[in-house]
């Protein structure tokens, strides 16, 4: 008794008083207001120092949260890209709405177990709320449902093992089974494919038009071709916002296709979906609704923190036939009507990662969504002609907020690398790189929330200042 007397006294620390959590909540919020004041005068890139962070060890003994803190401040915040920051324009930006935050910090402290709805049934009916709002968004039918994930990557596994169980691919035939993508397919999906034993199928990458949409064309020849040959077609994975350029497929080809010839439909809009949302744009999505499953990621155009993503299926029974699970120590959990999120994807213990959402959507309402979202394809637009006003090579038009454009008549690519380089060295604003074809193409990818005219702007400028004297370097144009 002595000895569990103690032991308690010291365990006791694990849980501050009032004063102390007021105490120390005063000093995370000022610390992370501190952030959020300093971001439009902190460059987009920046390589850091952390030496202090390296030589910090776990120890019995405890540390002050200020001194933490500034380590954070130091070499955690500055360090590497800005995600935060509207100057994030590299790769596809992240969110980080503080009202999301602020919804994950409830979830966090109130601790509640989301994955069954027998140990909240709250915070699920919150998760299948929004499952039932984004398959009325995409236009799916009543009978879908989905389940909120960690990002894309889990959100096209669940999906792409929900169409293999479907089709009962497996050992005896999974050689003979045909999956077809397009050229610019997220890598994510390879590595569900790997995950699911799905690479040991045939795989077929089709090529893609002078947009980069995947080619229909082609990818029916090759459909009918592999069925004179006796393979097995299944599935076919179309891009609603590609990584490299954010070209849409055209979905609704792709769907008449799929249809025809009895196979999966899996949409990644994973980037592009939210774009939904602006009226003006809806109809370069028609055909998703058409699709058996399709992922979004909140993170990404929902602004949501990272962290957050959402894959919906056609059909829930699919959904749960793949998933779904009996395990005699949760006999008490059974027999409720509601769908368990635990039933719709690999995760069992899992986040409450539905409140970083719900309470944005709620606080804020739709209209400030839509307006951003909206905003963002305007200023794609528009940093596009200006990019070529200034005379670089460009992609074409943007379907969605991804603008490619690059130094022209670089044959060996030797003056786009040097411009990446300088780009990343100056910092003030992140942009990345991708090969396309064998040429290297600069992306300015506009889907922050905090990035308006003023951090586009600041990014033609700065292009415009490194990109002179480096194009200066051009030899003649060869007749």
């Amino acid at each position: 008794m002595k000895k569990i007397e103690e032991l308690e006294k010291s365990s006791r620390l694990l849980e501050p008083d009032e004063d102390q959590r007021n105490h120390l909540s005063a000093q995370a919020l000022d610390h992370i207001n501190q952030f959020i004041h300093s971001l439009p005068e902190t460059p987009g890139f920046r390589r850091g120092n952390l030496k202090r962070l390296k030589s910090l060890h776990v120890s019995e003994a405890p540390k002050k949260l200020e001194d933490l803190l500034a380590i954070l401040k130091q070499e955690v915040d500055v360090a590497g890209i800005n995600s935060a920051s509207g100057k994030h324009m590299g790769y596809i930006p992240g969110g980080g709405l503080w009202t999301g935050a602020l919804g994950d910090m409830i979830a966090a402290a109130s601790n509640r177990y989301a994955g069954i709805a027998f140990s909240s049934p709250g915070a699920v009916e919150i998760e299948n709320q929004l499952i039932r709002w984004l398959c009325s968004l995409v236009g799916y039918p009543p009978e879908a449902h989905g389940n909120l994930t960690s990002g894309g990557s889990i959100g096209n596994l669940i999906a792409i093992k929900a169409a293999r169980d479907q089709f009962q691919i497996n050992s005896s035939n999974v050689k003979t089974s045909v999956i077809y993508f397009s050229e610019h397919v997220h890598h994510c999906i390879h590595k569900a494919l790997h995950m699911t034993g799905l690479h040991e199928a045939v795989l077929r990458h089709i090529p893609v038009n002078t947009r980069y949409e995947l080619d229909t064309s082609v990818l029916q020849k090759q459909i009918e071709s592999d069925l004179t040959q006796g393979l097995n077609p299944f599935m076919v994975v179309a891009t609603a916002g590609t990584t490299n350029t954010g070209t849409i497929d055209p979905l609704e080809e792709i769907a008449a296709l799929c249809k025809n010839h009895h196979l999966w439909f899996h949409v990644d809009a994973a980037y592009g979906g939210f774009f939904m949302l602006v009226d003006d744009i809806k109809e370069k999505f028609k055909g998703i609704e058409l699709s058996d499953s399709v992922v979004m990621d909140p993170h990404k155009t929902l602004f949501i923190p990272y962290g957050s993503g959402v894959v919906l299926l056609r059909d829930k029974q699919t959904l749960l036939n793949s998933n779904a699970r009996k395990a005699a120590y949760l006999t008490d959990a059974y027999g409720l009507a509601e769908i368990d999120p635990a039933d719709c994807g690999p995760e069992l213990t899992r986040h409450f990662r539905g409140m970083r959402m719900w309470l944005p959507l709620h606080l804020h309402g739709l209209a400030p969504f839509k307006a951003s979202l909206e905003e963002k394809l305007l200023l794609c637009r528009y940093f596009y002609e200006k990019i070529r006003g200034l005379g670089f090579e460009t992609g074409p038009s943007p379907d969605l907020s991804v603008a490619i454009f690059r130094i022209a008549d670089d044959r060996d690519n030797r003056l786009n690398e040097k411009l990446i380089h300088a780009l990343h060295q100056d910092g003030r604003v992140f942009l990345s790189s991708t090969t396309i074809g064998g040429k290297l193409w600069i992306r300015c990818a506009v889907v922050s929330f905090r990035t308006h005219l003023e951090e586009i702007d600041n990014a033609l400028k700065m292009i415009n200042e490194i990109a002179v004297p480096i194009a200066s370097e051009k030899p003649e144009r060869i007749p």
